[in-house]
């Protein structure tokens, strides 16, 4: 919830009233000032494991706080707990409410595993029929959203937006950075932001490195996770342990891409990735999974997934190639003001507006 605190700042400061529910395992992950701003923040037993009994409780839970507070929009999110709401609101949308859903990222999409379709595709198509409104993050979710969604109104948005100011300044310089790092003066360094999980597939640009046996370059994961000991001991197998640095959770992102030369985002699946848009918002040169999400961002240097070849090939490219390198900051530069959070506030607040407009129009029939 934490990438919507200046949406819900601007609902607050005209006048809205805006309450939070989350999962209790959310609970500490919660910006302190959702309650400083006078919100409600309610504790839900939703979880994101669709087999969790903890969702049916919710389902009660949320239906009778929505009853009790009357609210004129729901707004949900995360496939499960969306899914919770949408079945609790559903006789409520008969006196008015509208319910909004934003899918950051289908879990079925082309390539997804079996089980991905066989569970969360019957979830959302069923409940997709008690929903006003349906917002997809990439063009992918939104194609197939209007083919075989069942939602009122179905809208694009590109993400949760992206505030440029922040990452197009550092008050650290990339030296000293990298100095606090132990990069090598002179190395070429690649970056990585994101969990230490198989879906984040860090392991393909380990074995790319592996492959290109350049003692130049080094590769920095900001990330903490599972894997963590299985991509040291990788590294360590592969011979490149001195140049693999797992820097953790970190709080310095927009000076790590500072530091940078190349952005790394191997995942195997992403609906629209801040990370991604981060670092292109710094000015970095990046190389993609060619994955739904990334296609929207990203239109060359898109490797298949699993393909460490494509990806080291991209990455010697990349070094060995200084205009290459700016013709791909100024493009990344340019295709990220789409994304600016600002117009996608802007947009929302339309979104919003339309509903309530449509739930005015019914009151008058």
């Amino acid at each position: 919830m934490g990438f919507f605190k200046g949406f819900i700042e601007e609902l607050i400061q005209q006048g809205h009233t805006v309450d939070i529910a989350s999962c209790e395992s959310d609970k500490s992950k919660l910006p302190a000032c959702y309650r400083e701003w006078g919100c409600v923040v309610y504790q839900i037993s939703t979880s994101r494991s669709p087999v969790n009994k903890g969702n049916l409780r919710a389902i009660k839970q949320i239906g009778k706080i929505v009853q009790k507070n009357n609210y004129d929009i729901v707004h949900c999110h995360t496939p499960i707990a969306a899914f919770c709401t949408r079945l609790a609101c559903r006789t409520l949308r008969k006196k008015g409410l509208k319910v909004i859903y934003t899918a950051h990222g289908f879990h079925f999409y082309k390539g997804a595993p079996l089980k991905n379709w066989m569970i969360y595709y019957p979830l959302e198509k069923y409940c997709s029929k008690f929903t006003d409104l349906l917002i997809t993050i990439n063009q992918e979710d939104y194609m197939f959203a209007q083919k075989k969604m069942k939602a009122d109104c179905i809208a694009y948005v590109p993400g949760v937006g992206i505030d440029l100011q922040k990452f197009s300044v550092s008050s650290v310089s990339a030296d000293e950075k990298r100095a606090e790092l132990g990069i090598p003066d002179g190395a070429f360094l690649m970056l990585s932001v994101g969990e230490l999980n198989r879906n984040k597939n860090h392991e393909v640009v380990l074995r790319a490195m592996s492959l290109l046996s350049d003692p130049n370059i080094h590769y920095a994961i900001a990330g903490a996770g599972d894997l963590r000991e299985y991509l040291l001991s990788l590294s360590e197998e592969l011979g490149i342990r001195d140049h693999v640095h797992l820097l953790g959770y970190r709080k310095d992102v927009a000076e790590l891409y500072r530091a940078a030369d190349v952005f790394v985002f191997p995942s195997f699946r992403e609906g629209l990735s801040v990370s991604l848009m981060e670092a292109m918002a710094s000015g970095l040169p990046c190389i993609v999974s060619d994955i739904r999400g990334n296609r929207d961002l990203i239109v060359s240097e898109r490797c298949p997934p699993g393909n460490a070849t494509a990806f080291a090939g991209n990455i010697r490219r990349i070094k060995e190639d200084g205009k290459l390198r700016s013709h791909m900051q100024s493009i990344v530069t340019e295709t990220i003001k789409s994304f600016e959070i600002s117009a996608i506030n802007e947009e929302i607040h339309r979104l919003y507006q339309q509903m309530l407009d449509r739930a005015k129009k019914t009151d008058k029939l």
